[in-house]
Parts: C-alpha cells; structure tokens; sequence
C-alpha cells in the first residue's frame, strides 16, 4: 500500500491556513479593521463548514450510527480524525493479511497499438484507503476555490490598499497561494481518472512539475489582475464577477435542459429529489468558483451518472484560454486609465506586459504538459502539436484563397469600367440620329473597339494567375 502523502499534505494545507487566517483576524481586530476580520474569518469558516459536509457524504456517515465520528465533525475536527484513521490503516496493511479481497481489472497504456488487461487483488483495506484519498481530493479542490482563492485575492488588496507587508499577511498569501494550486493539481488528476477509468493511470513527477508550474502562473496572474482592477474601479467588479459566476453556473444547467434527459436520480440512493437537485446546485458552484480563476479541466454534465464528461474537447479548452486572455486584457487597460496616486512608483506599462507575459507562460506549460507529459496522451486522436498545424494549415489557406480572389474581382472591375467609358461618348453621339434607324452596326463596332482595347491586358492578367 502507498504511503498517503496526498492525505498529509490536504491536512497540512487545510490546518496551516486556518490558523493562520485566526491569527491575522486577530491582528486586524486589534488595529481595529473590524470589517476586514470579518471577511478574514468568513473566508476562512466557510470552507472548513464545507469541508466537513464533503467528508461527511463521500464516507455516507449521515445514514450510519457513528455519533463520535459526527461530534468530531460537529467541532470542526473532522479531518485530522479522517487522518488518524488513514494512518491506523496504512500501520496495520502492513501487519495483518486479509482473507477477502475483490479483483480489478485494468488496461494498460497500449503499447504499438495494443493493449493488455491486467487484473489487480484489492484488499478491504486497501478499498477504505481509496475512498480517504478520493475524499480528501475533493475536499482539497473545495477548499483551495471556496476559500484560500477569495481569501488570496482579499488580502492582496488590503496589502495594495495599506502599500505595507505583514508577516501574517505574507504567510497566509503563501499558504493561499500553494492551496489554489495544489487544488488545481488534484483537479486535474481527478478529471484524468474519471475520463480514463478503465486504464491503469500512472502520473510521473515531470508532470506534477509541469501542472504545478501551469497553474502557478494562471492563478496568480488572475489574481493578480481581479486586485488591480479592483482597487480602482470597486463597483464595476461586482459585475465582472458576477458575469463570470452565472455564465459557469448556468452553462450545466443549459445544457441539461437542452439535452432533455430526465432528472438524476442515481446520485445517492439515501437523498431525496430536493437534497439531489441542493447537491448538484453546490457541484455547480464548485465548477463556476474553479473556472473563475482557472480552467477547470473537467466538463460538468448533469445528465451522465458521474457528472463528469469523458470526452477531451479541444474547442472549449481554445475558447475559454482565448476569452480570459482577452478579458485579463481588458481589465488591465482599464486600470492603466483609471489607475489612481497608489500606483504612482509603479511602472504599469512593463508591469500589464510582464502579467501577460506570465499568462502566456502559464498557457505553454499546459501545451508542453499535453503534449509530453499526460499520462494517457497515448489515447489522444489528435495531438496538441498536430491541431496547431491543423489551425496554421486552415489560416494559409483561408489567405491563399483571399489573395488569389482579389485579381479576378479587379479584372471584373476594369472590364466594366473601360465598357462604360467606351459606350458613354457613342451613346451621346448616337441622340441625334433617328430612333428608327438600326443601331446594330454601331453596337458591333463598339464591341469590337473595346475587345481590341482590351483584350492584351485581359490575357495577360489570367495568365498570370494561371502560373
């Protein structure tokens, strides 16, 4: 059995930045900053709530008899509790030999073209771990988006508001800092094993580093750009914010009701339709707070029996990194007109050039994690490298098609204006003769004077275009 590193670090996260938040919310009441105590210890409160509500429904302990295990919860206890009990498991895996285990069957990665079905014996033990690391992943991914994302963006502004670092501010922002990231790692290695379930998935370090370095330079970017636009336009970013939030929220829902499926019914069987349709809403909050900072990497579909879709949809990953990136744009030319005296010292073109910079950065991390370092890059039906020359190979043609269009419609254009001019003076000269007479002869004449004029250009031009 493997050591539980994932679960010890979610509890070092989740435990150093509460008690670091209770710390700050202490100085702030003493310097008499009562608001910002307030939102300090909501943004630090509400999640750990959430948290144990997670817990709680992934292990199903509201339908069993466990009263110490709900007062622990009840305390706000619950996951060093959950952590006691994964390393009583992994101290005694060692020791005692289980007489009934359950088999599972994988494949492999396929190896020149082909694939193999290994089959695994997995112990009871083993089973409880699982079901421990897979809770403390999710409540990992609620507590970096619910809680240490608004908490990070809430005291970089009070630090550009007060232009002064504390020590506890400092801390809390690292803590925050490596939350949201480590958050978005485990999201991303979730949407992994759910999209590719029947596969046996192994995740090498270099793609930890290359997930770890992509999501650093997102977030911070954005978080980065949300403070500055907001501490000179504060009405206007309730609006970006609120935009960015309904637009996620409401995009499942769409979708689902577009698609008319029926209503989901087999989330948890002890849950009526009123607590099945509270849990999706909170699932769907969950994703709109993901994709406000970052891209979420799974695509929430309500009608599939794991909410999740399985299918890798390169558009959506196109559109969205395009949308951000241009909105990111927006705001910071927006603080560049409206910035105030606090960002007098304050270079801001190089600073709006060296955030874009960062972002883009951010963007080829993710492009060199897809295309060398995902696990099952094997499976992909197209590359990231083969769609960009896709992309490349469709603007060159689109260019090329333009560029040899434009001649044609010039010729079109002179041909026409030279017969204009040809039959203008013959019609004028053609008034004073009688409305009987036959103005055939002159008509022919005048085709055969502009055919003559015309003619040598008019070859010259198609064959031109011709080679």
């Amino acid at each position: 059995m493997k050591f539980p590193a994932s679960v010890l670090a979610s509890l070092f996260l989740f435990v150093a930045e509460t008690i670091a938040a209770l710390y700050l919310s202490s100085t702030y009441r003493s310097a008499g900053d009562r608001m910002w105590q307030a939102l300090t210890l909501f943004f630090s409160l509400m999640p750990c709530a959430l948290v144990q509500l997670t817990l709680l429904f992934v292990h199903r302990d509201l339908s069993r008899d466990r009263p110490l295990v709900l007062l622990m919860h009840l305390l706000q206890l619950g996951p060093l509790y959950r952590c006691f009990e994964v390393f009583c498991l992994y101290c005694q895996s060692s020791q005692n030999e289980e007489p009934y285990v359950s088999i599972t069957k994988k494949r492999q990665m396929p190896k020149d073209g082909l694939t193999e079905e290994v089959e695994k014996e997995v112990g009871q033990a083993e089973g409880k771990m699982f079901t421990h690391r897979s809770a403390f992943s999710r409540a990992s991914v609620i507590q970096a988006f619910l809680g240490s994302a608004p908490q990070l963006t809430l005291q970089l502004y009070i630090t550009v508001l007060q232009q002064s670092f504390t020590t506890g501010r400092c801390v809390i922002m690292t803590l925050c800092l490596l939350s949201i990231v480590y958050g978005a790692l485990r999201c991303n290695i979730l949407a992994i094993k759910i999209k590719y379930d029947e596969y046996e998935v192994k995740v090498k370090p270099l793609a930890y580093v290359c997930i770890f370095l992509w999501r650093s330079f997102e977030i911070a970017t954005r978080v980065i750009v949300l403070v500055l636009f907001t501490s000179v336009l504060k009405i206007w970013v309730l609006a970006v914010v609120l935009v960015n939030f309904f637009t996620f929220f409401l995009y499942p829902w769409i979708l689902f009701w577009c698609s008319g499926s029926p209503f989901p019914e087999n989330i948890e069987k002890a849950l009526s339709r009123v607590g099945t349709t509270i849990v999706l809403c909170f699932f769907t909050l969950l994703y709109a707070g993901i994709n406000m900072f970052c891209w979420s990497a799974v695509q929430l579909k309500i009608d599939n029996p794991d909410l999740i879709s399985k299918s890798q949809n390169w558009y959506r990953l196109l559109i969205y990194y395009m949308m951000r990136f241009i909105e990111n744009s927006v705001l910071l030319l927006l603080w560049y007109f409206f910035k105030t005296d606090i960002y007098m010292y304050v270079c801001a073109p190089l600073l709006i050039l060296q955030l874009l910079i960062a972002y883009c950065t951010g963007i080829l991390f993710m492009l060199v994690f897809y295309q060398f370092f995902h696990p099952c890059k094997k499976l992909f039906s197209s590359s990231v490298s083969e769609s960009f020359r896709s992309c490349i190979r469709c603007v060159c043609l689109s260019c090329v098609r333009r560029n040899s269009s434009e001649p044609v419609v010039k010729v079109d254009m002179d041909l026409k204006s030279c017969t204009d001019q040809d039959q203008d003076p013959d019609t004028e000269q053609d008034q004073g003769q009688d409305e009987d007479q036959d103005v055939r002869p002159s008509t022919s004449m005048i085709s055969q004077h502009s055919t003559s004029i015309i003619s040598p250009e008019v070859s010259e031009m198609w064959s031109a275009i011709d080679l």
